[in-house]
């Protein structure tokens, strides 16, 4: 069993980890830690639990410690649920430390020397730990890509490999309120009864991250190089919905190939696709990677968010699109596959290739 640590632990995404850590098969509930005001607390005394699931047992008695490396050096891996805003310095003391940090905060993404990992898309990038770690190097810092950006590309990746290049793509997101954290989340006044068409910063985020998780990585395998702009050009529009779990996004996409695919190719290419995470034979990998529905109705929310345990994602009502080539409607569960399970299967992957 490795140990493993929790950063940000009283957080939305540091009890989803908890969740997805405390009967893990290959991972043990080691450290966690939170601000200096739990600090100190059982972990039951210094949380206000959110999720639907109980509070594990194996979490109630650990004492909470301050998010300083010294607390977390016997961990063998670190699952950082931290907010942005405190993120950036404490994770790069864990780095610094010699820890391997998986983080789901924005704060790295950017950097081309720190792979920005959908674990059912694009594992390939873990080369640059591999290069770290074969140059002696302890820390590393692994970012989960931004929760709506991992449901968009978990389709595209198979059809690119399949038919090539996407040239153009567009998606509206109709995302949960999960997304936004526990505090200050959204105030009901305004998601009830209502949709809010602003998320802050989240269309920004959607464009680039898609480019950087689809490109490469230079020949020396140290860095990301992401897609160009002229290369692919990404739309997105973000909306907050009242739905608690699961984003459910409206995609449209144009190949580079001329003709392009029929419809049947594109369902069968998504029904066929395996992720190298399944192929590992992780834990918590799904079974099947990509859920294609063929009702008229689906994917919803309350009926699919939680396939495979909420590591699958459904596609629905794949069909031509006048403008462009094709559209279909994606669902992912944001806090799953969309944050702390895609944490979680990455842990799980840098074992299978003893990275930690």
């Amino acid at each position: 069993m490795k140990k493993a640590g929790v950063l940000g632990a009283t957080g939305s995404v540091g009890q989803r980890f908890i969740l997805l850590l405390s009967e893990h098969p290959e991972f043990e509930l080691s450290v966690l830690g939170a601000s200096s005001r739990s600090a100190g607390k059982r972990y039951e005394d210094a949380v206000v639990w959110k999720q639907t699931d109980l509070l594990p047992e194996s979490a109630r008695d650990i004492i909470v410690q301050e998010c300083k490396a010294e607390a977390f050096k016997d961990c063998d891996i670190i699952f950082s649920g931290l907010d942005a805003d405190y993120a950036g310095e404490i994770e790069k003391e864990f780095v610094s430390s010699g820890l391997a940090v998986v983080s789901n905060a924005k704060n790295y993404r950017r950097e081309a020397d720190v792979p920005l990992i959908v674990p059912i898309v694009n594992p390939e990038h873990l080369e640059i730990v591999e290069q770290k770690v074969k140059s002696g190097q302890k820390g590393f810092q692994i970012c989960i890509s931004n929760c709506s950006t991992a449901g968009l590309v978990a389709p595209l990746k198979p059809l690119v490999e399949k038919f090539g290049p996407i040239d153009l793509l567009t998606t509206t997101t109709l995302q949960a309120i999960s997304g936004a954290g526990f505090s200050p989340g959204v105030p009901g006044i305004d998601i009830l009864d209502n949709i809010v068409p602003f998320i802050s910063g989240e269309e920004e985020k959607m464009e680039w991250e898609t480019r950087k998780i689809l490109g490469g990585l230079s020949e020396d395998k140290k860095e990301c190089r992401l897609v160009s702009e002229d290369a692919m050009k990404v739309s997105a529009q973000c909306n907050r919905v009242p739905v608690i779990d699961g984003h459910t996004e409206c995609i449209s996409l144009r190949f580079e190939r001329r003709p392009p695919p029929s419809v049947e190719a594109v369902k069968q290419c998504l029904r066929e696709y395996v992720c190298e995470a399944s192929k590992l034979g992780c834990p918590s990998a799904p079974k099947n990677t990509i859920h294609v529905l063929e009702q008229n109705d689906r994917p919803q929310p309350r009926l699919d968010r939680v396939r495979d345990n909420g590591f699958g994602v459904s596609v629905g009502r794949i069909r031509e699109d006048p403008v462009l080539d094709f559209k279909m409607v994606v669902l992912s569960h944001n806090t799953i596959i969309g944050a702390a399970g895609s944490g979680v299967l990455i842990g799980e992957i840098l074992l299978k290739k003893g990275l930690i």
